[in-house]
């Protein structure tokens, strides 16, 4: 995990404002939202893609909607942690949507985020037709959850430091 990329992310993204979530697939794209204080994560919608321009505005139209600051965007690596043609595709798309939505993003390593979520489902016993409903943008929210807590986590950390340290060393 890239903490050096959390970071200037969550320096550059409006602070105060939400971010957005996005588990990027072939047939659809799953969307959270963070609440205003980058708190806690929530399905959003499942848009069902079509082609790249109109799936591109719908997302920018939302993020209008919602004063989003930033989008934090599911990264599909192997299992190995190497990259294959699903992640060269999830970065192409953001490189094209660059310049209709011009917000900073982060790539989040999404690994295993869509069978947790499948998981979950099947044991609250939901149907097959249920699970399809949710499934994209509940792994979104699962996403944009482990972005949350690593930024909380890093801001933690960093406010801990003892400013006092860097003037006794020196």
């Amino acid at each position: 995990m890239n903490f050096d990329a959390i970071r200037a992310f969550a320096a550059e993204s409006r602070g105060g404002a939400r971010l957005i979530g996005i588990d990027l697939g072939t047939k659809t794209i799953g969307l959270a939202l963070s609440d205003l204080g980058r708190q806690i994560a929530t399905p959003l919608e499942t848009i069902r893609r079509v082609k790249f321009t109109p799936d591109a505005q719908r997302l920018a139209a939302l993020c209008r909607q919602h004063a989003v600051g930033g989008l934090v965007v599911g990264l599909p690596l192997n299992m190995d942690g190497s990259e294959g043609p699903r992640v060269q595709s999830t970065r192409a798309f953001m490189r094209n949507l660059a310049p209709i939505l011009p917000l900073p993003h982060v790539f989040f390593d999404e690994r295993l985020s869509t069978a947790v979520v499948t998981r979950a489902l099947i044991e609250a016993d939901a149907s097959r037709a249920r699970r399809g409903e949710l499934v994209d943008k509940l792994a979104a929210a699962y996403i944009l959850q482990g972005c949350l807590d690593v930024m909380r986590n890093l801001a933690d950390a960093d406010a801990d430091e003892d400013p006092e340290d860097h003037f006794l060393s020196g």
